[in-house]
């Protein structure tokens, strides 16, 4: 896990995991392949839990081994209260059927976390196929519901890059069932600051920050690269 990506699954767990007593955690895709896990962050809050990790390949770090990842046949279902998923869904040809899988294995009132990249280097594990911008949460929400899931946004954000990271980070909290929506109060964007194109309990339209150019467009390097090609393209299109 980059700082970033640390940063704000300790934000995620300060604000949601009080919600729940004992909660039963399943992190997705959290082969621990750097120095630092979602269960080292846990460990350091003083709360009670059970962790599982998933992944698709053995690792001395993992619970359960998938042998596909479009169906968890070797889970529960309604079994976790959360679901984490750090830098994996970029990963996945198809996130969209993960992602049901997920749903299924989440309690009604369970939430899922996921963060993945917006933008940054490309990073093969075997495969990167894939970048999140803001309405991404919104077009799961709606295939969860195509597949019969009242789920719904809690809140979603980008947040700015911090120390190492080759990117900015893409945070959703998506809840199961919306009717349990009372039961989640706090939100993450309303205590912090370093994010864009926020948005809060499924207004999908009004964006919090807006911001429509990516950190990597706004870097001076890209803008006078920018302007540069745009004169050449305008030059050699006459011709």
């Amino acid at each position: 896990m980059h700082s970033s990506s640390i940063r704000n699954l300790e934000r995620f767990f300060k604000v949601y995991l009080n919600k729940f007593d004992n909660p039963k955690v399943l992190d997705l895709g959290g082969a621990k392949k750097s120095k630092i896990n979602g269960l080292d962050i846990l460990k350091k809050l003083n709360y009670k839990f059970e962790y599982t990790t998933v992944d698709i390949e053995p690792h001395s770090s993992v619970d359960v081994v998938l042998k596909d990842p479009y169906v968890f046949s070797e889970l529960k279902e309604s079994q976790f209260d959360i679901v984490i998923s750090i830098s994996c869904f970029e990963h996945i040809e198809f996130f969209w059927k993960t992602y049901i899988e997920i749903l299924k294995v989440l309690k009604p009132n369970g939430i899922f976390y996921l963060n993945v990249p917006s933008n940054g280097i490309f990073h093969r594990w075997h495969k990167d196929c894939w970048r999140f911008y803001p309405d991404s949460a919104s077009a799961l929400i709606n295939w969860g519901k195509f597949n019969n899931f009242d789920n719904c946004l809690l809140e979603s954000f980008t947040t700015k890059k911090f120390l190492e990271g080759g990117w900015n980070d893409y945070n959703a909290i998506i809840l199961k069932e919306k009717k349990y929506i009372e039961k989640f109060k706090n939100r993450i964007i309303d205590q912090i600051n370093d994010f864009y194109n926020g948005i809060k309990n499924d207004d999908h339209k009004n964006l919090i920050n807006s911001n429509h150019i990516t950190e990597d467009q706004n870097n001076i390097g890209y803008k006078f690269w920018y302007t540069i090609n745009k004169k050449f393209q305008k030059i050699f299109l006459k011709k």
